[in-house]
């Protein structure tokens, strides 16, 4: 048995037309293209700035973390057509290397002779809220927000890097706001503040597009007691927002639910399993020069013991409990934000914490071209893979069972022909897939 890399144009990733059909109805790599200004000059150019964005999210999306994988990528055939190269038949015309690259993701916005494409934050926050809108074919009644961080762990010399006591390590705190699977907000934040700063702008950004498109939606937030500041629950309360959070419990919260903590001791003590009760209550923090409210709000409180402990956990919320009583609210709707640690999760599969680079600006863009990766895999989970059995599949999953293919390219006059292994396990799985995303 002789085994040796000669097999010519035989890609590994044949699955990923999925994806580009999935782009083709979304239109999103030409939009994100959009977002950057070129400042190289037209008569050099040999790659456009939408073939590179393509190809690194494309590239991400598969699998490839490194811009040193492109290296040998940028003669994969099928790559080239995914990133919009015309003459996949020329040998000669190759996709960007890896130092192409790097001068994309490295521009930091100022001149310089050798990065000259830099990129509007604004322009790519506001895609990423247009994205969740064209989702819908109508506006739904109400949607729900869910704010959250996590950490981007740093191992090097990066401007803005902070040690964070929770996380025991150098990092970033990036904020991310999803609705159900759609992100509609990735900002990269230094870790040296409160989790909820900046969330204010970012949140009032996000509603204010969602708002200009749906002006009678119904708009919930919810997030843990890291965001559980005054200001940001006074500006739900006069925009029409309402918001269930975490609150951080305290002596004077445990005080309050004394009884129902007793009652919940008494019957684990009786059955050894764990008790809960429930109940709710109006609370105000006073001292309004240390961060007090200037005025009471509804407070859901429950009451566990479990293992031979207390387990009190609270929220604060705008809801009535004529709608949503305590224990509904506490179960189905709060417990239910538990969801978006899945996704953030997703955004690791996507490499969003590769933040290596010198500037928070370059990492910023890492950051962005994770996020539109995940869109277009999101985008083929929710509509492709819908009634199937991958249905609810992480990123990591729908990668190796759909993207991950051999394939053999092989160029004529008129077509591009694709043939797939045979031997492929799930080839029905992917002509119905393919059906949906043609439908």
């Amino acid at each position: 048995m002789v085994a040796r890399f000669d097999g010519g144009t035989i890609p590994s990733d044949g699955g990923a037309l999925l994806l580009r059909e999935r782009d083709r109805r979304l239109n999103m790599l030409p939009r994100l293209a959009g977002c950057f200004l070129d400042g190289r000059n037209p008569l050099l150019v040999r790659h456009s700035v939408q073939e590179l964005v393509s190809q690194r999210i494309y590239g991400l999306a598969l699998g490839y973390e490194d811009l040193d994988d492109h290296e040998q990528l940028r003669q994969d055939p099928l790559l080239r057509v995914l990133a919009g190269k015309e003459n996949v038949e020329d040998e000669d015309e190759t996709l960007a290397g890896k130092s192409t690259l790097n001068r994309l993701e490295w521009s930091d916005g100022t001149p310089n002779r050798y990065k000259k494409i830099t990129f509007w934050k604004p322009a790519l926050d506001e895609l990423l809220v247009s994205l969740f809108l064209e989702s819908h074919s109508s506006a739904p009644e109400e949607i729900i927000l869910d704010i959250d961080t996590t950490d981007l762990p740093l191992h090097g010399q990066q401007e803005g890097r902070f040690f964070h006591g929770y996380y025991h390590c150098y990092c970033y705190l990036p904020l991310y706001i999803f609705c159900g699977e759609h992100v509609l907000c990735a900002r990269l934040r230094q870790s040296n503040s409160d989790a909820s700063a900046g969330s204010l702008l970012e949140i009032e950004r996000v509603v204010g597009q969602i708002r200009a498109a749906w002006p009678e939606v119904r708009i919930l937030l919810r997030a843990d007691s890291g965001f559980c500041r005054h200001e940001l629950m006074s500006w739900c309360e006069n925009k029409r927002v309402d918001y269930v959070f975490g609150l951080a419990r305290n002596k004077r919260l445990r005080r309050i639910i004394g009884r129902q903590m007793q009652e919940a001791t008494e019957q684990w003590n009786q059955t050894g399993k764990a008790a809960r009760l429930f109940t709710e209550f109006d609370y105000r923090v006073k001292q309004r020069k240390k961060g007090g409210w200037d005025r009471e709000r509804r407070v859901v409180a429950k009451a566990e013991h479990l293992e031979g402990k207390e387990n009190p956990r609270f929220i604060i919320t705008s809801l009535s409990s004529e709608k949503w009583a305590a224990q509904k609210l506490y179960e189905e709707l709060y417990c239910a934000r538990g969801d978006m640690q899945n996704r953030i999760q997703e955004q690791f599969s996507l490499f969003a914490g590769r933040v290596s680079a010198e500037t928070m600006r370059a990492n910023q863009l890492r950051l962005y071209l994770s996020v539109m990766a995940y869109v277009l895999v999101s985008g083929l989970r929710r509509l492709g893979l819908k009634a199937t059995e991958l249905a609810q599949a992480q990123v990591v999953t729908i990668r190796t069972k759909l993207l991950k293919i051999g394939a053999q390219v092989r160029v004529t006059v008129r077509k591009i022909w694709v043939s797939m292994a045979s031997s492929y396990p799930w080839q029905d799985l992917y002509q119905q897939v393919w059906a949906n995303l043609r439908c």
